[in-house]
């Protein structure tokens, strides 16, 4: 924007906007979208292992995280905004993780649930575990503990939604694909399915 007074024109700074709202948001709706996204976040549980149990004990009448604004159980994946995995990750479900993860819509977070879902936990080193969801897709909140308790998960919550309150959307997809990290470059070496598989199955198939 420039004034000119007189022969000289005079550049004023552009007032900041938002990243992908650049041309309609003004700076204050940065707060008004960050509070929206922060009090309801639909939760889609990728309960693998004992961690789930816990969860569902969260989300139940003693400690109820719904009056967080969170809300379990989203039908699906192209409506949740959050997806918390608790239990432990195998190299045969990873797949399945991310492709849900992928399916996603944006702004989307992550949280880890548990020693087995942060890094492997007991199991870390057996031949067919992921050693860390985080292998597979970003993580915004690791909860530790085998299993944490409910009161962990609600703390992991208010955590996450610390987040998004200081979040800045310029600087999450202002830069494109670069702002994030790619789950190509975060997947490990994971175990993929023999080629037709699910086919023909198994012995005693034959005919003579």
């Amino acid at each position: 924007m420039d004034v000119t007074h007189g022969q000289e024109p005079v550049l004023l700074p552009e007032p900041k906007k938002l990243g992908v709202l650049s041309r309609l948001a003004p700076e204050p709706m940065k707060v008004v979208l960050n509070w929206g996204r922060r009090y309801s976040l639909w939760v889609f549980n990728f309960g693998l292992a004992c961690c789930a149990i816990e969860f569902i004990a969260a989300s139940m009448a003693r400690h109820d995280f719904i009056r967080l604004g969170v809300i379990p159980f989203a039908p699906g994946p192209r409506q949740a905004d959050l997806m918390i995995v608790s239990g432990t990750v195998t190299d045969k479900m990873a797949p399945a993780v991310k492709r849900l993860y992928e399916q996603m819509p944006e702004p989307k977070y992550v949280i880890s649930f548990g020693a087995c879902s942060n890094c492997g936990g007991p199991y870390w080193d057996s031949y067919s575990v992921t050693k860390g969801v985080d292998q597979i897709i970003p993580v915004d909140v690791y909860v530790p503990g085998c299993p944490p308790r409910p009161e962990a998960l609600l703390q992991g919550i208010l955590k996450l939604q610390e987040k998004i309150a200081r979040e800045s959307l310029q600087e999450r997809y202002g830069h494109g694909d670069a702002a994030r990290p790619s789950t190509a470059a975060l997947r490990s070496g994971l175990v993929t399915p023999p080629p037709g598989g699910g086919t023909g199955g198994g012995t005693g198939g034959g005919t003579a």
